[in-house]
């Protein structure tokens, strides 16, 4: 035979080049295949045992261990489909080291190294640590009067869930110690320097009423007025309903819904623009806070076990700082501030979680009741319109304002007209607008129906 034609029947074995890419190309995509499935059931194995157990050592074992063997099946199962046996030893490794290994070992890693955790706690002068009967250590805080006068003593509800203010509600209620109330703040339960619980399920709306009532008999106040602001207006609307006999008068300001039904507390990212947005689910979707999360939503205790309250806490100061544009209108100018200390993270996500019963409805029990009631809602509000005027029709004594261009938080954003309004309102007097009694929202109300 001449050379020519042995070349030629060579070059006739040899398999057209697009056909071996296209085999590469189909054996990269079963290796990944593999990876992803590994991925899913070392997820699952993961949280399986997280809700027996709420040791991390035993789910992270049992999460990455199911990942490693399921990937190193997978790998011997594309080895022996598209590899020639004399290679199929080197290839199951290569594709095991590439597929599993290494995004397992990175994964560990990316979860199990603790954040740095700078100091999430508030220095606020006068700040002391109350106990009450329900066993909570609460920090209050007294603003010094200022003026020499009886007045009602006054406490203020702050929001969040978890997230205390005590620095900036110093400052926002001022004027009524100015006028001589007696203003107390305090940091509710998982915040600041109140209690940490080990079991983030005992943060929930029956605990933090049990624990204002406490708190009001630990003071030796017999009437109080209340002062709440969003979540901490829906607690102190639940108080009114257990307590009615201790509210002299009610102040809710951009309230959080009474009706169990109302999600609107959940659309607070939808005000922020998109390069928030991205600042903020960069921080929320790093692995170990995220894995948190996750564990939140199957088994609070393991995910309190998992990020102790110290690095969780932190995180969600980043979180609740990021978020802050959406509580304001868009545009404007946010105060200068120092930077978020002192949240709660389990305090802010385990009512919220799918672990969480859901909330009783306290609107039967508030249904009638005469306490004089003051509500604020901006037009820049993320909170349902229902949500404010629910309490202005449950209550026959309630009037609500209406303020253009305030945001959620109304009382931060230098708008002159709520110092004004409360003021008139303890006083008795004629308030500084005109009542909204309208069911439907104005016309320019940026949230919700």
């Amino acid at each position: 035979m001449s050379p020519e034609a042995t070349q030629g029947a060579g070059a006739e074995r040899q398999p057209p080049l697009a056909s071996t890419r296209r085999s590469r190309v189909v054996t990269c995509l079963a290796a990944a295949a593999v990876t992803l499935v590994a991925a899913a059931g070392g997820t699952a194995a993961l949280f399986a045992v997280a809700t027996i157990t709420a040791t991390p050592a035993l789910f992270m074992i049992a999460g990455v261990g199911a990942f490693l063997v399921i990937g190193y099946s997978g790998a011997a199962v594309v080895a022996a489909w598209r590899v020639p046996p004399e290679r199929r030893r080197a290839a199951r490794w290569t594709v095991f080291a590439a597929g599993s290994l290494l995004p397992g070992a990175v994964f560990a890693w990316a979860v199990s190294t603790p954040q740095p955790v700078p100091s999430s706690s508030m220095s606020v002068p006068g700040a002391l640590t109350v106990q009450v009967s329900t066993g909570s250590r609460l920090t209050v805080i007294k603003l010094p009067v200022r003026a020499a006068a009886s007045r009602p003593p006054v406490i203020v509800v702050h929001g969040g869930p978890g997230v205390p203010e005590l620095r900036d509600n110093a400052e926002a209620f001022a004027f009524l110690a100015d006028q001589g109330f007696d203003v107390y703040l305090y940091a509710q339960l998982g915040t600041d320097g109140s209690t940490r619980l080990a079991d983030p399920r005992g943060y929930t709306r029956e605990r933090a009423v049990a624990d204002l009532e406490g708190l009001r008999s630990r003071l030796g106040l017999d009437k109080v007025i209340l002062i709440g602001h969003s979540y901490g207006g829906e607690i102190a609307a639940r108080y009114l309903a257990a307590h009615p006999d201790r509210v002299s008068k009610l102040v809710l300001t951009s309230p959080g819904a009474a009706d169990p039904d109302d999600h609107s507390g959940d659309l607070v990212s939808s005000r922020l623009d998109s390069d928030q947005k991205v600042r903020l689910y960069a921080r929320l979707l790093a692995p170990r806070s995220l894995l948190s999360y996750l564990l939140l939503q199957v088994n609070p205790r393991a995910a309190h076990a998992f990020l102790p309250d110290a690095e969780a806490d932190a995180v969600n100061d980043m979180v609740v700082e990021l978020s802050e544009p959406a509580l304001y209108c868009r545009g404007a100018t946010l105060p200068d501030r120092p930077p978020v200390r002192g949240t709660g993270f389990y305090a802010m996500q385990y009512p919220q979680s799918a672990t969480a019963p859901p909330p009783s409805d306290p609107r039967p029990a508030l249904a009638g009741l005469p306490t004089p009631a003051l509500i604020v809602k901006g037009s820049c509000d993320y909170l349902s319109w229902r949500s404010a005027v629910t309490y202005r029709d449950l209550l026959p004594n309630a009037r609500l304002i209406y303020l253009v261009g305030a945001g959620h938080n109304v009382y931060q954003g230098g708008h002159a007209m709520v110092p004004k309004a409360i003021t008139a309102f303890l006083a008795d007097r004629s308030l500084p607008l005109v009542p909204y009694t309208a069911d439907t929202p104005p016309a320019d109300y940026e949230g919700p129906p």
